[in-house]
């Protein structure tokens, strides 16, 4: 290798690590990306069909983006805030019922119950004293969550300038990475970038078409069991789902507290439904989709939410499949077309091995 060469590697080495101690913003500028190419289709769509310029496309964009999302509040808010507040008009009365509970069941246990161990459980006003320490420590950390959640808020606000800022103009941003590459291969880089967006569009769609389908399962079964605010919960399911693995769990939080407000069958029937319903959808219609989609066989799927869940924490999780596609892309452009492949062809006596029968 030249001393050149030498250079260069060193030079990326030393990227990769600065790259590496930067990773959350990384991925912070990744999703406003994502979001950038899925706004920014809709530009598209409004100005080729209705002719608009750029800037008004833009602004209907933003301002139906803002009224998705105040029609989503104006749905789910008040679901919260009705239930929260009969959450705390229980929550009383529940610790009363227990406390009575267990006055009368140190009074007079059943026959099955060891007499002996009934000096092992603390009394009520031990167990009160216990939980009044957990309050205490609680309420200490109320800081460190306050601090979690202000960075939290700060990098949901940047993650809205960045992805405005991109959306403005799309072409300036997509010129200044080309310029990154060298120079003789920045048209093949754009080709590459344009297949990514095309990509992650098909990945798009692929993920709205099982948040749909997330949904009406989700619909249909809460208003069979009867349970409130079912349409309001299948939305939140549809719009969890953008969350591999992780999202469908919080989906099913909150319905299953609105049923156990019903009764503990009706809660656990919910459960049971949610269950089905993830695994219908994890196992046979979201594989479906994406091989159909994006081309993304479903163990690469699922390896790609642990690799990048482990390396990048909860942001990695939620961005594992877009990861994934941006980097099967590149993989097959640039290293297996414009490397392996060309290589191969140089080779004076290159043989194409015979494809095993399935």
């Amino acid at each position: 290798m030249k001393l050149t060469d030498w250079i260069n590697l060193v030079a990326l080495g030393i990227a990769l690590v600065i790259l590496w101690q930067f990773r959350q913003i990384v991925l912070l500028i990744f999703a406003a990306v994502v979001i950038t190419i899925a706004l920014n289709s809709l530009v598209r769509l409004f100005s080729r069909v209705y002719g608009w310029p750029r800037p008004r496309s833009v602004l209907v964009t933003g301002a139906l983006v803002v009224l998705g999302g105040v029609i989503f509040l104006g749905l789910v808010l008040p679901l919260f805030v009705s239930q929260f507040q009969e959450l705390l008009l229980l929550t009383p009365k529940g610790f009363e019922q227990l406390g009575v509970w267990f006055d009368a069941f140190q009074a007079d246990p059943p026959d099955w119950f060891p007499e002996q161990d009934l000096n092992l459980v603390p009394g009520l006003p031990d167990l009160l004293r216990q939980a009044a320490s957990i309050g205490s420590t609680v309420f200490g950390n109320f800081l460190t969550f306050f601090s979690s959640s202000v960075a939290i808020l700060l990098q949901v606000l940047l993650l809205v300038v960045l992805t405005l800022m991109m959306l403005a103009n799309p072409a300036a941003y997509r010129r200044l990475l080309l310029r990154l590459f060298p120079s003789g291969y920045r048209r093949r880089a754009d080709e590459i970038l344009t297949k990514c967006e095309k990509s992650l569009m098909f990945w798009l769609g692929g993920v709205a078409l099982s948040s749909i389908f997330v949904a009406t399962l989700s619909f249909t079964g809460l208003v069979l069991l009867d349970v409130p605010y079912a349409f309001a919960h299948a939305v939140l399911a549809g719009l969890f789902n953008f969350i591999p693995n992780l999202g469908p769990t919080l989906s099913a939080v909150f319905p299953v507290f609105v049923a156990l407000l019903q009764s503990p069958g009706t809660a656990l029937a919910v459960i049971v439904l949610y269950v089905l319903i993830q695994n219908v959808e994890s196992y046979w219609f979201s594989p479906m989709v994406m091989q159909k989609q994006v081309d993304l066989l479903p163990a690469a799927t699922l390896i790609s939410q642990i690799f990048f869940a482990t390396f990048f924490g909860p942001v990695g999780l939620i961005l594992a499949l877009p990861l994934a596609v941006i980097c099967k892309t590149w993989i097959e452009e640039a290293w297996v077309i414009d490397v392996l492949d060309r290589a191969g062809d140089r080779e004076p006596n290159a043989a194409v091995a015979p494809t095993p029968p399935d």
